[in-house]
């Protein structure tokens, strides 16, 4: 009961976990990047933000953005992270669907217990990737952002990556730690039994009377 219950919340934490790296990888609002103080860039309108996607202009009566398509001008900083989120964002469906499927209370047909826990453990290996994939690019990021044009503040996409990465690495620890099967040691030692006496140690055991035997040949 009580390993189910926590590959229940691994299963719960993956999923929320998942869903902020899709909601970090699809928004631009990652970094808020500005060379001056805050308000010498507002009356300038070089108050920026910048995500995967796109580079956005922030002022009082603006909001404009501009997309980044140059694919082989943008920095390496920002075609990495590009590459880890999608490859985490596409790993999460199929490691929630397996995780799912290998829950205790689905049934595949006539399906044993342990191909469901391998599925299981499969499942919890793919969500530690997606959170490696996730921390990894949250924290270039902001890194690169800081020496390419000055890093004023986080925003909203970057504190949504990490509270993904950090419940896809939990949930996948959990998972990953309910789906080993337990090892059963049975003890076949029924012909080397010892018999044990108040007040002494241990004895071999008492070979059976004869007398019994002797007793019916008279």
């Amino acid at each position: 009961m009580a390993n189910s219950c926590l590959q229940l919340s691994g299963f719960v934490m993956s999923c929320i976990g998942w869903v902020g790296i899709l909601i970090a990888t699809a928004t631009n609002d990652w970094v808020v990047t500005c060379k001056y103080g805050m308000n010498t860039c507002k009356k300038m309108d070089e108050l920026g933000a910048k995500g995967l996607w796109a580079e956005c202009v922030i002022s009082t009566a603006l909001y404009h953005c501009i997309s980044l398509t140059q694919i082989l001008d943008l920095p390496a900083y920002i075609q990495t992270s590009r590459a880890l989120m999608i490859t985490g964002s596409l790993l999460g469906l199929p490691a929630v669907g397996m995780v799912l499927t290998a829950m205790p209370c689905i049934s595949l047909g006539d399906e044993p217990q342990s191909a469901k826990n391998k599925r299981s453990l499969l499942g919890g290996v793919l969500i530690l990737l997606v959170a490696l994939c996730g921390g990894v690019s949250t924290v270039w990021f902001p890194i690169g952002a800081h020496q390419d044009q000055g890093l004023m503040s986080f925003g909203f996409s970057l504190y949504a990556g990490w509270v993904g990465a950090a419940f896809c690495l939990l949930g996948g620890a959990m998972i990953t730690c309910c789906s080993t099967e337990p090892s059963q040691h049975y003890n076949h030692h029924d012909n080397n039994r010892f018999y044990y006496s108040k007040g002494q140690g241990p004895c071999n055991p008492v070979p059976p009377s004869t007398n019994h035997a002797k007793s019916a040949h008279v």
